[in-house]
């Protein structure tokens, strides 16, 4: 049986490696362009998850999924991972850190709203209050006084809707994922992703000087492709198979104030009022619309 402190130490893994994210990734995309990112980031993750499922296929003895599910499998990944991170990339391109977390963090309300109208689950008055305190969080940050004048609604639009693809994914794939399992999506997603943006990666790297890219931004690419994608979800659905879903998610509200107290030094990015302010109502939103 493992160790709790072995487990949970993992989940902080995780949480840290995906706060980090929304930092390290700034790095390259100030040499290189969103698109590119996304292309070399989806093939470098394709290429590091096939070991893995190999791996997998062999321990288990059960390659986890028949012809007939491959169609709906490379959907899933291409809707929940492919243009899950094509908007996250983008967006987070055009927005602050501290924003772009926020958005993401709003993504289990995303995955409420979602079960509701399919009648997975039922709206208590908690949880639309909090789904409404969340939304008075996304108002302030977007309309409230602010002296930041890199983080823009477009790219606070895109971040957003990259966590609304993964919700959708979330509801619509739930029980393909429960059948063929995490890491044959995964490897299918990131693979097919990768596969699919090939010619665009090509025609956007034909004219780019990638000589002039530097060690750092190269690092921040690959910790893009293997931390965050690869390791942190093989975390996630190790730790999912060993705890409820509900007290895992709980860890999620650390991600915003990670990822923003590591900007905040690392790329001088400033809290503002508004910033705070939003940023309370939104936790505190998603907050009571989980636990209650």
């Amino acid at each position: 049986m493992e160790s709790p402190v072995r487990l949970y130490a993992l989940i902080l893994l995780m949480v840290l490696i995906w706060s980090a994210n929304y930092v390290i990734g700034k790095f390259a995309l100030r040499e290189m362009p969103p698109l590119l990112v996304v292309g070399l980031r989806m093939l470098i993750s394709g290429l590091a998850m096939l070991p893995i499922y190999f791996w997998n296929q062999r321990s288990t003895g059960n390659r986890g999924w028949t012809a007939r599910d491959l169609p709906l499998i490379l959907g899933l990944g291409l809707l929940g991972v492919g243009l899950n991170q094509l908007l996250f990339v983008v967006g987070l391109s055009r927005t602050t850190v501290a924003h772009a977390s926020l958005m993401i963090g709003l993504t289990p309300i995303l995955v409420l709203s979602f079960a509701a109208l399919s009648g997975q689950e039922r709206l208590s008055p908690l949880r639309i209050l909090g789904m409404l305190c969340a939304l008075g969080g996304i108002a302030v940050l977007q309309f409230g006084p602010s002296t930041d004048k890199i983080a823009t609604p477009a790219g606070d639009v895109l971040v957003f809707l990259g966590g609304l693809t993964f919700a959708i994914f979330t509801i619509v794939g739930k029980a393909t994922m429960g059948r063929v399992g995490g890491i044959v999506v995964n490897t299918c997603a990131y693979a097919g992703t990768g596969l699919a943006m090939l010619p665009l990666t090509i025609y956007l790297g034909r004219d780019f000087n990638f000589s002039a890219v530097t060690p750092a931004a190269w690092a921040s690419l690959l910790y893009m492709a293997i931390c965050p994608s690869v390791i942190a979800y093989l975390i996630y659905y190790h730790a999912l198979s060993r705890i409820p879903a509900s007290r895992l998610s709980t860890f999620t509200y650390l991600q915003p104030l990670l990822a923003t107290g590591m900007a905040i030094p690392l790329l001088g990015e400033h809290p503002t009022a508004g910033l705070m302010t939003g940023g309370a109502l939104i936790l505190a939103g998603v907050f009571l619309a989980e636990r209650s």
